[in-house]
């Protein structure tokens, strides 16, 4: 639970270093320009206690598109992946929007998270909704970058998150 509230705390301060520029002394290791990410950066709660957090991206995923991705060990994206030539990728400040905008009807999704770690110079953050720097992924996304999966069931008010995303 900590772990996943200094990935929770990250994504928050990566959102405001990319609105307001990098100016929070207590977090070192983000770049001022947005464009990359290093695969690593250290948190430090009042001075007391630091804690190494990866980014988690993530797809959203059709069952059959999440059933070949283990099938195979790889996936070269939907349709529209193929058509962009890069996978389409949300940070969990954004993944409820996409959903929202692009599977709101949808009842067989998955969502896939993502260690932003090994994705290396094939990550790029890039405009795109609203000018909103999103995670682009430019190769095939392998089952090995999956750090976990769970169904989005789709209820009376829309998909159910699990309660760790914002």
């Amino acid at each position: 639970m900590y772990e996943q509230n200094c990935v929770m705390i990250y994504n928050m301060y990566r959102f405001l270093e990319c609105v307001v520029g990098n100016n929070f002394p207590h977090i070192t290791g983000l770049t001022s320009s947005c464009s990359t990410r290093p695969s690593m950066v250290i948190i430090r709660f009042g001075g007391l206690h630091e804690q190494f957090v990866s980014m988690l991206i993530f797809k959203i995923l059709r069952k059959s598109e999440w059933d070949a991705l283990r099938s195979s060990g790889e996936s070269k994206g939907s349709s529209l992946d193929l058509e962009d030539g890069y996978i389409h990728l949300s940070t969990a400040a954004q993944v409820r929007c996409t959903v929202s905008k692009y599977f709101a009807t949808m009842s067989d999704l998955i969502l896939v998270a993502i260690g932003d770690d090994d994705l290396g110079e094939d990550l790029k953050w890039e405009a795109s909704r609203g000018g909103a720097l999103f995670p682009h992924l430019y190769r095939v996304l392998r089952i090995s970058d999956v750090v976990w999966e769970k169904p989005l069931p789709l209820g009376p008010s829309g998909h159910a998150f699990p309660d760790n995303i914002i």
